[in-house]
């Protein structure tokens, strides 16, 4: 079987880029090289990878390729979770909680399916129940909880970066300011026979791709050495329309994230202590054992705060096979807040579009 080379370009080697790199590796006749900015180790809001929780909690609605994608992804990151500790992916108890108040805000849009009564994804989720009327706290309208995954990004990224290399995929670090460029990037020396585009937001901007649909959107969190023992979110909260409340515990030591804001088109990368201070009072106040019994903000053990970008697109992530001038390029970003959990589906796709275009089967760009 012919070989072919294949770039896979990141403005940040983040899971998008890295899980296709991954499954890639995993065939002899491809041979793979990521470029990209920045790499796992680093820290920057362009980066969002390493900012995320991050978790599985479907938000994708019922039939819809985005539901699809997670129903692909679900089944790799439980055997991850079950076989491979080293990857940092956990199990976690996991109660999700809804507001009829919150519909039609930015949060409550967000994870309108994940929670509906009876959602589509129960017969998904291990240990899917709805909770009784009876056991809900003031104000929440209906309530489920299952078995999920946390993954402790600083350990997940790493990990997916040493399967990388142990099937061969070589990394560089570079900066493209157009598509085509990457042709040149092959590490061994010869022009790639196809691109993928991984670049997140960056799309927005790289020559060649130009992507106005996509969007920032402002994430902030803060991180403690708290453990409530439970993987929460809930549809919204009373303290603004883009900002929400979910708490989960990375594994193996990676803290506990609680957030946060979905703040559209707001780029700043500081974290705002005011911010700060609502995401915690939330926190406690839906999950008192956050804390030791009558402590409040003050109980909560701060290893940092952070601020992060999720790469939103209108119309959602753009997974599609595309031409510029002879070069065969297949896009796979604009993953907005769930990259993690569509991150096997979406790679799946992206490799049978690549596969179908290096057959010369390349639809028209929808862009």
């Amino acid at each position: 079987m012919a070989s072919h080379n294949i770039v896979v370009v990141g403005a940040s080697a983040g899971v998008a880029g890295l899980t296709t790199a991954w499954i890639l590796s995993q065939d002899s006749s491809k041979v793979v090289t990521v470029i990209a900015k920045h790499m796992p180790g680093d820290y920057d809001i362009e980066y969002a990878s390493p900012w995320a929780g991050a978790n599985f909690m479907p938000v994708g609605a019922e039939n819809t390729r985005l539901a699809k994608w997670e129903q692909e992804t679900w089944p790799p990151l439980r055997d991850l979770a079950e076989h491979y500790p080293e990857a940092g992916i956990h199990f976690q108890d996991t109660l999700i909680y809804n507001r009829q108040k919150d519909r039609g805000s930015a949060t409550g849009s967000w994870f309108e399916s994940l929670t509906k009564p009876n959602a589509w994804y129960k017969n998904m989720m291990p240990n899917f129940r709805s909770i009784a009327s009876y056991k809900l706290p003031p104000g929440i309208d209906n309530a489920q909880a299952f078995t999920s995954v946390c993954i402790n990004t600083a350990l997940y990224l790493p990990w997916l970066v040493s399967q990388c290399l142990k099937n061969g995929v070589v990394f560089k670090r570079g900066v493209l300011r157009h598509i085509k460029d990457a042709v040149g990037f092959h590490h061994s020396g010869n022009h790639a026979d196809a691109i993928i585009n991984c670049t997140g937001l960056s799309s927005k901007y790289l020559g060649g791709v130009d992507d106005s649909k996509l969007h920032p959107v402002r994430g902030q969190i803060v991180v403690v050495r708290n453990d409530p023992g439970q993987m929460m979110a809930t549809s919204g909260c009373d303290d603004g329309d883009d900002e929400t409340l979910y708490i989960m515990t990375r594994a193996a030591g990676g803290g506990t994230i609680i957030g946060g804001t979905y703040q559209k088109d707001d780029a700043n990368p500081l974290p705002d202590p005011n911010t700060a201070t609502r995401i915690m009072k939330r926190a406690v106040e839906l999950s008192p054992k956050l804390v030791q019994k009558g402590q409040g903000i003050e109980g909560l053990d701060v290893i940092r705060h952070a601020v992060g970008l999720r790469p939103l697109r209108d119309g959602g992530p753009r997974v599609e096979a595309d031409r510029v001038g002879d070069l065969t390029i297949v896009h796979n970003y604009g993953h907005g807040g769930y990259g993690y959990q569509v991150s096997f589906g979406c790679a799946n796709d992206t490799i049978a579009l690549m596969n179908g275009a290096l057959r010369g089967h390349v639809a028209k760009s929808k862009l």
